[in-house]
């Protein structure tokens, strides 16, 4: 009888240190599965002549310089030219011009939905959305879609 409480102490310790363990490991490996893809980089930026450009990138699928320009579309005044991460749900309320409608980060890149001069723009891993259209991606790509 004297070895039995030193036998609990030693299991329950040994159970704790396992569930532990899991714990971390399965936060791990969840944050991995959820990031290695990286996110979404999208540029809003405007041509000389005044026409707004919004240049996605997706390093890990390859996309790099789909630009799709707005011409006809005015820049707002404030607009300032920058590069957003959608990597974090709590960045990406605020765009240059336009607005995000949508995104899901949880499992990146996720789906981003974009408002812009009339038109539904949606990242989507396998397909680029315009207006509710499929469109492949394709690197280097330029897309004009005039103002409504």
């Amino acid at each position: 009888m004297d070895g039995k409480p030193e036998r609990f102490w030693r299991h329950a310790l040994t159970v704790f240190l396992a569930c532990v363990a899991l714990y971390f490991g399965g936060f791990w490996l969840l944050e991995h599965l959820r990031v290695r893809r990286g996110p979404w980089e999208v540029s809003f930026r405007s041509e000389t002549n005044g026409t707004p450009l919004l240049i996605i990138r997706q390093p890990r699928f390859g996309l790099d310089g789909v630009v799709l320009a707005f011409p006809g579309a005015p820049v707002p005044p404030a607009a300032k030219p920058a590069t957003v991460r959608f990597d974090r749900p709590e960045r990406q309320t605020e765009v240059p011009f336009g607005r995000v409608k949508f995104f899901d980060t949880t499992f990146l890149p996720g789906t981003v939905t974009f408002d812009l001069f009339g038109h539904e723009i949606e990242l989507l891993p396998r397909t680029l959305i315009l207006n509710g259209q499929e469109h492949p991606w394709r690197s280097g790509e330029r897309i004009e879609l005039p103002a409504r």
